[in-house]
């Protein structure tokens, strides 16, 4: 694979300007409308098109720039060679994506963005701007590649219909095959003045902003799919979609089971002894928790419908909390005394004041 900057005749940090004047300058020299019945000069400025895309674009470029490739994902398994498969028998590749299909325009490809939210995002929804360097529609030629007060041409080699059918023999007789025009690229027109702005493409890359509607419920990893709002297609083609990966930020005192939200509450041990009525906040607001006397750690209570909206389905999980007794590590001489005065009324043993565990391993060495 040729290597993008390269093409453009561009070094490696090269900027947005000097990019975007590059494939301007390529585009008009090698475009077909102006090299007709020259397949080189196709197959270059199909290069540069290719290029341009992946440079113009701050995500892909700096994937590319990494990795070789501005793939998000593995590749093709079977090496291209099943689009060549469906194209060789329907025309096109059967999968929608940036290919086309028998006749008209390449669809625009897909996008893919992020979008960080927090767990009172998830609990009740909301909406949230997202940002994306996209392919949009070309201004000046309104998406039509050609320059202004110029109009594309009907195609001669395919007379408008984007095809181009071919008749052979074969040992079942005589077989009709369709395969979109390379002339046009299935579009059935020519350009033979394109916009000095887009290079004939018509679509630029701009940087758009959208709304996202946040689902209740949603979880971590999830792929939200926006249909119609990734990257305008070449010429007029339609617009792929975008793709949104949810990534939820851990949240300090709640963590998600499920639908279940869990926190593991730290009581002091002298509220768990003697019982206690606390102001406990959920996500919804202060609800009552009360210990009973005796409470042990590991003690779970439950706040109903306190929890994560169901997805499928209405009502919401639960709220866990957990009790862990606190017991203090360290106590000043006054607690001390007053705890001492429990346990002998208890009848208790503990340790004598000095003889903690510490005390008597450094006893046994001296």
């Amino acid at each position: 694979m040729a290597d993008h900057y390269q093409t453009l005749g561009v070094e490696r940090d090269a900027t947005d300007e000097e990019i975007k004047r590059a494939y301007k300058k390529l585009a008009r020299q090698y475009h077909p409308d102006m090299n007709p019945g020259d397949s080189s000069a196709e197959t270059r400025f199909k290069e540069v098109a290719a290029a341009y895309e992946v440079l113009a674009d701050r995500d892909r470029r700096a994937r590319y720039d990494r990795f070789g490739t501005d793939a998000p994902g593995a590749g093709d398994p079977f090496g291209g060679g099943i689009g060549d498969i469906f194209e060789a028998f329907f025309g096109g590749t059967g999968f929608g994506g940036q290919t086309q299909g028998r006749t008209g325009r390449p669809r625009g490809e897909d996008i893919e963005a992020h979008i960080d939210l927090d767990l009172e995002d998830v609990v009740f929804g909301g909406e949230r701007d997202i940002k994306v360097r996209t392919a949009v529609r070309c201004e000046p030629c309104d998406g039509s590649g050609a320059a202004p007060d110029t109009r594309p041409v009907v195609c001669d080699e395919c007379g408008g219909t984007g095809q181009v059918r071919r008749v052979r023999q074969s040992v079942l007789g005589q077989m009709v095959t369709a395969s979109a025009c390379r002339t046009c690229g299935g579009a059935g027109e020519r350009i033979e003045t394109p916009c000095d702005e887009c290079g004939g493409l018509g679509r630029t890359i701009e940087q758009r902003t959208y709304k996202v509607e946040v689902p209740v419920g949603v979880d971590d990893g999830t792929t939200l799919r926006l249909g119609g709002r990734g990257a305008v297609g070449m010429r007029g083609g339609a617009q792929g979609d975008l793709y949104v990966h949810v990534r939820v930020r851990p949240h300090p005192i709640f963590h998600r089971d499920g639908d279940d939200l869990v926190h593991a509450l730290y009581v002091p041990f002298t509220q768990v002894a003697l019982g206690a009525e606390l102001s406990y906040e959920t996500l919804d607001g202060a609800e009552t928790l009360v210990i009973p006397r005796g409470t042990e750690s590991g003690t779970v209570f439950r706040f109903r419908n306190r929890g994560v909206p169901h997805v499928q389905g209405r009502g919401r999980g639960d709220l866990r909390v957990e009790i862990v007794v606190d017991v203090p590590d360290e106590l000043d001489e006054e607690q001390e005394n007053l705890l001492r005065e429990l346990a002998e009324a208890r009848g208790e043993e503990v340790a004598e004041p000095g003889q903690g565990l510490f005390s008597r391993i450094k006893s046994a060495f001296t």
